[in-house]
């Protein structure tokens, strides 16, 4: 489906949904945590229902629940058992492949890992090397030339010993944290290379908040997990998502308004609060409120100003930044961010093209994206190529574009957030021109 979104004011208070990657963690860490936890106020996304399946797959029951109030939540019973063989479906979820893959190599069961296509050109061979080398068997099928990428089977446990892993991206290390201490043995990791520090403090508090025992130094280039550890079942809540907040606090920042989000912690450890201080660098204005509410007012329109800002733990933000950077006067560097070109998409190389086509000023590096800023956007078509971040972005774009943006495909937005478009519409005075 395509969708013509056309300049907007906005104003307004919405609650964005919660966090997918604490999300996919809690499901992940319930259905190795002998017994029943409950999860309460998950993301409900295309993501986390194929972490939810791979659980299954792996043998949990896994219950929704709604309250009287409306509040969600989900029961996990974790199994007794783990199947012999099994092969798990993980849709586009690329957090739901990593993560998964080095908790499956606990289990001593022969796991397939697939996906969509999308997902079978995430690179995986670094991660499969460093379980190898902690004792893990790991097979492609007979007639696949692609080694590195999936389909791929991986035979456990993780017996420990020593491994260097380069982690391009943060997800291969998180894998290994959270498989490891279920091994039979010790671990000794080295890091030497680390983007997107924020969700591995995330993963290390899952693993602080289970007790599990593990040494490593302040800059994480190296990490001891001893094995023989255990999860234990819990009960937590979810907090709101500051990737999907992103979107509408740059709205604000694009089209001149004020945007409250509510459901967000400060003391969170996603990386994407970052998003804030960038946003302030750039002239908007932040105020935190007593209930957990942020709301972000942009300086007005010819106002924004632009900056160099370093992306490589936030890479998520890139998209939305560079459209913003677009409304900014002057450079805007968004850099030390290769990773962005392995997410679902080369998300430098997208960007560059879908601002151009409306009319930006875009250079490409191989870590960066260089806005050269007038404080407008002519507007256009773009194509969404399946990737929920790049949609949510252009459309954003669309509030200050002078003229209106086309979205080619938008039903990726589901992956993450399938109620972007309703809550848009929510604070804006959208007009749209047509929905095919």
């Amino acid at each position: 489906m395509d969708k013509t979104l056309t300049s907007t004011p906005v104003s307004g208070t919405i609650t964005v949904p919660a966090s997918k990657s604490q999300t996919i963690r809690a499901l992940l860490v319930a259905t190795f945590a002998k017994g029943r936890s409950i999860i309460h106020n998950p993301l409900d996304s295309q993501d986390t229902r194929s972490c939810i399946e791979v659980c299954r797959a792996f043998g949990a029951t896994i219950v929704p629940d709604v309250s009287t109030e409306g509040s969600t939540s989900l029961t996990v019973e974790a199994p007794i058992i783990f199947p012999a063989s099994i092969t798990v479906d993980c849709g586009n979820s690329g957090t739901t492949l990593y993560l998964a893959a080095g908790m499956a190599a606990v289990t001593g069961s022969a796991v397939t890992f697939t996906g969509d296509t999308q997902l079978r050109n995430r690179p995986v061979g670094e991660l499969l090397q460093a379980l190898s080398d902690l004792g893990v068997r790991v097979n492609y099928p007979p007639e696949y030339t692609r080694p590195g990428y999936p389909p791929f089977t991986i035979t456990g446990p993780i017996t420990g010993g020593s491994t260097s892993i380069t982690c391009h991206t943060s997800q291969h290390l998180s894998a290994l944290l959270l498989g490891c201490p279920l091994g039979t043995g010790t671990s000794r990791i080295a890091v030497p290379l680390l983007n997107e520090r924020p969700y591995v403090h995330m993963t290390r508090s899952w693993l602080d908040s289970q007790h599990v025992t593990y040494e490593t130094s302040e800059s994480m280039d190296t990490f001891t997990i001893t094995g023989n550890q255990r999860y234990t079942p819990f009960e937590s809540v979810v907090n709101g998502d500051y990737s999907s907040a992103s979107f509408f606090f740059c709205a604000a920042a694009v089209a001149g308004g004020c945007v409250t989000v509510a459901g967000l912690d400060p003391e969170d450890p996603q990386g994407d609060k970052e998003i804030l201080s960038i946003l302030q660098a750039m002239g908007c204005s932040v105020t935190w409120n007593e209930r957990n509410a942020v709301t972000v007012c942009g300086p007005g329109r010819d106002k924004l100003i632009g900056g160099e800002f370093d992306l490589n733990a936030i890479p998520d933000a890139l998209p939305i930044l560079a459209v913003t950077a677009c409304f900014a006067h002057g450079t805007t560097v968004l850099g030390n961010v290769p990773q962005a070109r392995i997410k679902e998409t080369d998300r430098i190389a997208v960007m560059h093209e879908n601002l151009a086509s409306c009319g930006a000023e875009v250079e490409e590096r191989e870590d960066a994206l260089i806005i050269h800023g007038r404080g407008k956007l002519h507007g256009g078509s773009c194509d969404g190529y399946d990737d929920h971040r790049i949609i949510m972005a252009m459309a954003i774009a669309s509030l200050g574009a002078i003229e209106p943006v086309t979205i080619k495909g938008i039903d990726a937005v589901g992956v993450t957030f399938p109620t972007f478009f309703s809550l848009l519409e929510q604070i804006s005075e959208h007009h749209e021109e047509n929905q095919l």
